[in-house]
C-alpha cells in the first residue's frame, strides 16, 4: 500500500488536486492545543483484551503503551515494527525464543514503576486468561509455550514451534501493557472501567455516549512527546453529526474514514483547510455461500457466482460512490505474500475476460440444474459498504440469469443468521484486521475456523494453513499461500471474494504528523500528532 496525501486547494473558479507521498514533514513538531476527534461508535468496555472495535481504540489506546508497535514513521508498511515499553527484542533457537529487553524508565500514570513482571501479567492475561476472562487476542498466541522473567528487566517468551505470525500479533495495538499491581489488587474486570497505563496521555473524564478525555502524561517514556496538551474524543454514532462536526471546526479528524461523497462535499467546502490521506484498507468484504443450504452444497454453482461478478470494472464504478476499491485475493494487496495480478488473473472470478467467465458461469449452472437459479441475499442493513455492494453484486448475478433479492437487516440479526441460526443461503461478510498479519488473517477461511460461517470442512486447506504457521522460508509461505488461495476462490468458491475496502480520511489541515495506517485501529496512540495553529 502506497497512502497518499491530498492537499485540496480551492482557486477562483475551480478546485485542484495536489497528489503528493505521505512522507514525513521537514515541519518542527509545535508544543500545546488539544486535538477534537469525533468517534463513530460507543466504548463497550475500556479493556483492551477483551474488545475488537474503533470505538474503544481510538479514544483509549492513547492511554496505554504495547510491547511493541507498528512504526509510527511507517505505518503504512507491513512488517516494520519497533520497540514501545522494550528498548530491543530478538529471536534465538531456530525462531522459537524470543527475547524483550524491557525499559527501566517508564512509570504507570499512578507512578508505579513498570518492569518485566507487568509485561508478563499482561500477556498472562492475554494468552493464558483464567476461566471466565474474556481475551480476543488468545487465539493469535497458540503457539506461545512460556513466559518467564530471568531478571526484573528481560521478558521471554518461548513458542512450541516457530511462527512468522506472532511478532505481528505482539505488536497489535489491543495488547495494552496492564500493571501487575492492579490486576493482583483489583482483579482481571477493573481494566473494562477504569483506566492506568504508560501511553501518552493518562485519563481525565469519560462521560458515557458523550466524550472522553485525556492529557498529556508529562513522564511519558518517548522523548520529546507528546506535543499535544491532551485530547477529546467525542462520540458521534451518526455520519452526518461526524461531518459537521469536522466542517464546523468542532472537530479536527475522524479516524475510521468516510465515503467519497462526503471527501468530495468537505473538499468543496473548506478548500485547502482540509487534507485527505487515503490508501488500502484491510478489511475485505466477502460473500459467503451456506454450503448446508443447497444448491450452494454444489461447487458448480458457487463457482458460477463467482465468474459472474466482474471486479475489474466494478472497482471503477464502486470507488466513486463507496469506501472499496482495490482487487485482490486473499492477502493484504500491498504484503509480500499476495497475488500479483498475473498470478492472479489466473484464478476463475479473477480472469479480465468478463464475457469469457459469464459464459463459464451460465455453463456451469445449466450443468448444475439451476439455469433458472434464485435465491434470497442477507446483507447488513448500513449502506457503506455493505448495502452498496449488495446492489451492485444482485446486477451482476442478474447478467447471468440469477434472480436475488436482497435482505438487509440490523447488524444484531445480520450477526445472529451468521453465527448462531445459520438460516440464510448466501450472505454478506467481512474479513476485517488491524495488524496486516496475513497467516493470521486467512484463517477466517478455514472450515474449522470460529468466525467461519459458510458451513464447510476442506482437509486440504487446513493442512496448507498449518504448513504456512510453521513455514519459516517467505518463499515457500508464498507458495502454499498460492495453493490456498486458488482452492479457496477457484476450485471450491467456498467464499466469493469482492473488492478491498479503502480508507479515506479527510482531516482538518491543522492536524500534522498523523500517518495513515492500514487499519483504522493502528497509530490510533497520538504522541506524533500536533497542531499547526
Amino acid at each position: 500500500m502506497k497512502p497518499k496525501t491530498l492537499k485540496m486547494l480551492v482557486g477562483t473558479t475551480a478546485a485542484a488536486l495536489l497528489l503528493a507521498a505521505n512522507v514525513a514533514t521537514a515541519e518542527t513538531p509545535k508544543r500545546g492545543g488539544t486535538l477534537n476527534f469525533v468517534v463513530g461508535s460507543k466504548i463497550p468496555s475500556m479493556d483492551g483484551h477483551m474488545e475488537g472495535t474503533f470505538g474503544m481504540i481510538h479514544p483509549i489506546r492513547p492511554f496505554y503503551s504495547t510491547l511493541i508497535r507498528v512504526n509510527p514513521e511507517n505505518p503504512s508498511s507491513t512488517t516494520d515494527f519497533v520497540c514501545d515499553v522494550c528498548s530491543s527484542f530478538s529471536s534465538s533457537d531456530d525462531g522459537k525464543t524470543h527475547t524483550f529487553a524491557i525499559r527501566k524508565d517508564i512509570k504507570f500514570h499512578d507512578g508505579t514503576p513498570l518492569t518485566a513482571a507487568d509485561v508478563k501479567a499482561t500477556y498472562d492475561k492475554l494468552v493464558f486468561p483464567p476461566e471466565g476472562i474474556l481475551s480476543l487476542r488468545k487465539k493469535f498466541f497458540s503457539m506461545v509455550e512460556t513466559i518467564t522473567t530471568p531478571d526484573k528487566y528481560t521478558l521471554v517468551m518461548k513458542l512450541k514451534y516457530p511462527s512468522p505470525t506472532f511478532i505481528p500479533s505482539v505488536a497489535m495495538p489491543f495488547n495494552f501493557i496492564y500493571a501487575k499491581k492492579d490486576l493482583d489488587t483489583h482483579g482481571y474486570k477493573w481494566h473494562q472501567k477504569n483506566v492506568n497505563g504508560t501511553g501518552a496521555f493518562s485519563f481525565v473524564e469519560h462521560q458515557p455516549g458523550a466524550f472522553v478525555s485525556g492529557k498529556r502524561y508529562d513522564g511519558y517514556h518517548h522523548k520529546g512527546k507528546p506535543y499535544l496538551d491532551g485530547y477529546k474524543a467525542i462520540s458521534a454514532p451518526k455520519m452526518a453529526v461526524r461531518l459537521q462536526a469536522i466542517r464546523g471546526n468542532r472537530a479536527a479528524i475522524e479516524f475510521r474514514g468516510f465515503p467519497p461523497k462526503a471527501r468530495d462535499d468537505l473538499v468543496k467546502a473548506l478548500g485547502d483547510k482540509i487534507t485527505v490521506q487515503e490508501g488500502d484498507w484491510n478489511c475485505s468484504l466477502l460473500v459467503t455461500p451456506n454450503h448446508k443450504a443447497k444448491p450452494f452444497d454444489d461447487k458448480r454453482v458457487r463457482r458460477a457466482l463467482s465468474l459472474a461478478v466482474d471486479r475489474w470494472s466494478g472497482s471503477k464504478a464502486l470507488s466513486k460512490i463507496a469506501i472499496v476499491k482495490t482487487v485482490g485475493g486473499v492477502v493484504f494487496p500491498s504484503h509480500p505474500l499476495a497475488a500479483n495480478k498475473d498470478e492472479l488473473t489466473k484464478i476463475p472470478g479473477f480472469w479480465t475476460d468478463i464475457k469469457k467467465s459469464r459464459d463459464e458461469a451460465r455453463r456451469l449452472l445449466k450443468e448444475a440444474g439451476h439455469s433458472n437459479l434464485s435465491f434470497t441475499l442477507l446483507n447488513r442493513a448500513v449502506d457503506q459498504p455493505y448495502r452498496i455492494l449488495g446492489v451492485w453484486l444482485i446486477d451482476q448475478w442478474r447478467q447471468i440469469g440469477v434472480k436475488v433479492t436482497q435482505n438487509a437487516v440490523p447488524t444484531g440479526p445480520w450477526v445472529d443468521s451468521l453465527r448462531k441460526k445459520k438460516d440464510y443461503q448466501v450472505a454478506i461478510d467481512a474479513n476485517c484486521q488491524s495488524i496486516v498479519n496475513p497467516i493470521v488473517d486467512v484463517s477466517k477461511y478455514l472450515g474449522s475456523a470460529s468466525n467461519n460461517y459458510a458451513q464447510y470442512t476442506d482437509e486440504p486447506m487446513e493442512k496448507m494453513h498449518a504448513a504456512m504457521s510453521r513455514s519459516g522460508d517467505p518463499a515457500e509461505q508464498r507458495k502454499i499461500m498460492r495453493d490456498f488461495e486458488t482452492r479457496l476462490y477457484g476450485e471450491e468458491a467456498h467464499i466469493i471474494p469482492t473488492l478491498w475496502w479503502y480508507k479515506i480520511n479527510p482531516h482538518r489541515s491543522y492536524v500534522k504528523g498523523w500517518k495513515i495506517a492500514p487499519s483504522h485501529y493502528l497509530n490510533q496512540h497520538l504522541d506524533q500528532v500536533w497542531l499547526d495553529q
